[in-house]
């Protein structure tokens, strides 16, 4: 059998978080299948094979049923020890303003897609009896997001899923952790068209450190973590706060424009 013979499935892997996660799964011993929908992950791939493992690439929409499929038909049937859904896509800008072919790919890329990823291979892990499972929520689930109505509801979906779904497979052999960082220094806030806003432009998380966060919380099998001590005060804060009250911090940060004020 190989050395590396535990296989990891990293979902957004070309770049930031899950570029990290896939760095960090590759460092300790899993081989890889990575995806994403653009041409980096081949080169990403390249990185993480020059790490001693063998990497599957897979260039696809994960937004889509079929891409998800890609991925899944990619893996010729090996069995997945860790799942890391980390695939997502931001949007700013108020709701009414947006371009409603990129609300709904946010939509199904965060929510959709990772969903039924998560159901195809979550049912192989519990046929099994074993298996991990890291859902990359964010504190941005907690908190109602003006200018970012849709990209926060998609994450306060994916947090509460996290929860039902450990709970559902509790005693199966398979542990679902939740990682829920705070703003990120990635490319989310360009994609996001967001660098004109405070959030946009402010000093941001190192992806490596919250990743690496989120990793050991998926190997410990703990239900659920808050990257930075900063992110794990705004958690506490939310819990107390009204939703009226964080709807406008909330667009502090990110209503454009915002950056110059």
């Amino acid at each position: 059998m190989a050395e590396h013979s535990r296989l990891a499935v990293v979902t957004g892997a070309s770049s930031g978080i899950g570029y990290e996660l896939a760095k960090i799964c590759a460092r300790n011993g899993f081989d890889l299948a990575v995806a994403a929908d653009e041409p980096e992950i081949e080169r990403a791939a390249e990185e993480f094979r020059a790490l001693g493992v063998e990497v599957t690439a897979v260039r696809a929409d994960l937004g889509t049923l079929e891409g998800v499929d890609q991925l899944y038909d990619a893996l010729h049937g090996r069995p997945v020890d860790a799942l890391l859904a980390n695939a997502g896509r931001g949007l700013g800008k108020g709701f009414l303003d947006q371009n409603f072919g990129k609300v709904r790919h946010v939509i199904d890329t965060n929510i959709t897609g990772t969903v039924y990823l998560i159901h195809r291979i979550g049912n192989d892990m519990r046929r099994r009896g074993e298996g991990r499972i890291l859902i990359t929520g964010s504190i941005a689930g907690w908190m109602p997001g003006s200018f970012q109505a849709v990209y926060n509801g998609t994450k306060a979906f994916l947090d509460n899923f996290a929860f039902g779904l450990r709970d559902e497979l509790e005693d199966t052999g398979v542990t679902v952790s939740c990682l829920m960082p705070g703003p990120t220094d990635t490319e989310f806030f360009r994609r996001a068209e967001m660098m004109d806003t405070k959030v946009g432009q402010q000093k941001k998380d190192d992806p490596a450190k919250v990743a690496k966060d989120g990793f050991d919380a998926m190997m410990s099998g703990t239900g659920d973590v808050v990257s930075g001590w900063k992110n794990k005060l705004a958690a506490t804060l939310a819990d107390i706060s009204s939703p009226e009250m964080l709807a406008r911090q909330h667009r502090k940060m990110a209503e454009p424009g915002s950056a110059s004020e």
